[in-house]
This record gives C-alpha cells, structure tokens and sequence, in this order.
C-alpha cells in the first residue's frame, strides 16, 4: 500500500512541475534618460513615478508592451570606459514609453532606476531582463 501512494505522490510531483512556467532572462542592453518622463508615448501626462522604462521595437510589440513589468539587472559593461559598472542589484520597471528607432539599448531606463543597477557614467550596459 506505501509503495502505491509514494507512486501518485511521484506522479503529482511530476505534473506539478511540468505545468509550472518558468521564466528565462533574455540578454539585451540598458541605457536611460532623463526626466521630464512625461509625457510618455503610453500614459501622455500622466505621472508612474521614477521606476518606469521606454522599450525598444525588441520589446515594444506595437504598444501591447505598455504596462508590461520587467525585472532588469546588469550583467556587465558595454564599453571600457566603466569596467565595472554592475552594482549587483536588480530593478523592477515599468514600460511607460517608447524608445525610437535608432535606440541604443534594448530597454531605455530611467536615470533613476539606471543607477540602481549601474553607475550612470557607464552609460549602457549589457542586462538580463524577464518580464
């Protein structure tokens, strides 16, 4: 009788896990910019405070990105002029804006939440992001 609950206890297990999602980091690049942050290209004049980003057409989906929260984190420099830029933290954002063509990062954070995650005299830095 042990043998056969340990067998659907293992099978639960199983099926638990294979319906659970999982989410992976994509490798991209941050730069950031400066306030004023409104208005923005998806709430106009309307104010989300300091922790917010501009997506790139990688990310931007024709608008469908506006709202979307992403957890960034540096993973290193894109330049030698700062080595070191990482200061080994993540940031949450939200996409408030649009970043271009021509953009030079994959999410354009604000000088705010950049700093957070990186010393701003770096200026664009390589990150893992995952919504």
């Amino acid at each position: 009788m042990g043998a056969a609950i340990l067998g659907r206890v293992l099978v639960m297990v199983v099926i638990a896990v294979w319906f659970t999602p999982v989410a992976y980091a994509v490798d991209g690049t941050a730069t950031y910019y400066t306030p004023p942050y409104v208005p923005s290209s998806c709430y106009g004049y309307q104010d989300n405070g300091v922790m917010i980003a501009a997506a790139s057409d990688v990310i931007w989906d024709n608008r469908a990105a506006c709202g979307r929260m992403y957890r960034v984190t540096c993973t290193g420099p894109t330049n030698q002029g700062v080595p070191q830029p990482c200061r080994g933290q993540s940031v949450v954002v939200k996409i408030v804006d649009y970043c271009p063509a021509g953009c030079q990062g994959t999410i354009d954070l604000s000088q705010e939440a950049f700093n957070i995650i990186a010393d701003p005299n770096a200026g664009k830095i390589k990150i893992d992001y995952v919504q």
